[in-house]
């Protein structure tokens, strides 16, 4: 059995289910956006503990660990790539034993970890991986982390090119699936690094509605 890692007297879920998890996106997924969802997990914990909340930490790990697995040439399908990674998510969870009930739980922390004023309303599992994933993309909820937790996790996992990599990767989708942009970030993304990019506009799609008014 691996050890398991800690940082700041806190330990990482480490069941046999987790181990697999751990397994599965080291092979999909390049460095930088490996760390990245470990990182997750970590400001993710962090913050739940210093909040005092009550979640099932195996949830929020394996959520955090597979909630980018829609930017990876695997898993990606037709949906939005938060969608396309909760699916893919919760058919491995199943496969591997995971209760119906916890696996729709982590299927939602995945499919609304993109969505600000949603996820930071719902249970505790689905905000804190919402949380952690922006602490790292975005540096929100950051000054709940004390320095040195955040300097730990580093050391783990370093960025390496972090802020490249997952813009590239979300550019791909949206270059990809330019219809999964309408109104999310993504088409920020693509109208800033996608020569020639274009998604429907939300105005436009109001304004051509089939109705006079």
């Amino acid at each position: 059995m691996s050890t398991p890692i800690i940082i700041g007297g806190f330990g990482a879920p480490d069941s046999e289910l987790a181990r697999k998890a751990s397994t599965l996106v080291e092979r999909v997924h390049p460095p930088a956006l490996l760390h990245h969802v470990h990182r997750t997990w970590w400001f993710a914990e962090f913050i739940g503990q210093k909040r005092g909340l009550k979640y099932d930490r195996e949830a929020v790990y394996l959520a955090a660990l597979l909630h980018d697995l829609g930017l990876t040439n695997e898993f990606a399908a037709d949906q939005r790539f938060e969608v396309d990674g909760a699916d893919a998510a919760s058919r491995f969870l199943l496969a591997n034993g995971y209760s119906e009930s916890k696996a729709e739980l982590v299927w939602d922390a995945i499919a609304l970890h993109s969505s600000a004023g949603i996820a930071d309303r719902k249970q505790s599992e689905i905000a804190l991986v919402y949380m952690g994933a922006h602490v790292d993309v975005m540096g929100l909820f950051i000054e709940e982390i004390t320095p040195s937790l955040i300097d730990d996790t580093l050391a783990l996992y370093p960025r390496v090119g972090m802020k490249a990599a997952f813009t590239a990767a979300v550019a791909e989708v949206a270059r990809k699936k330019p219809r999964t942009a309408i109104g999310t970030g993504l088409g920020d993304v693509g109208r800033r690094h996608i020569h020639g990019f274009d998604c429907p506009n939300v105005c436009d799609l109001i304004d051509n509605a089939p109705f006079d008014s």
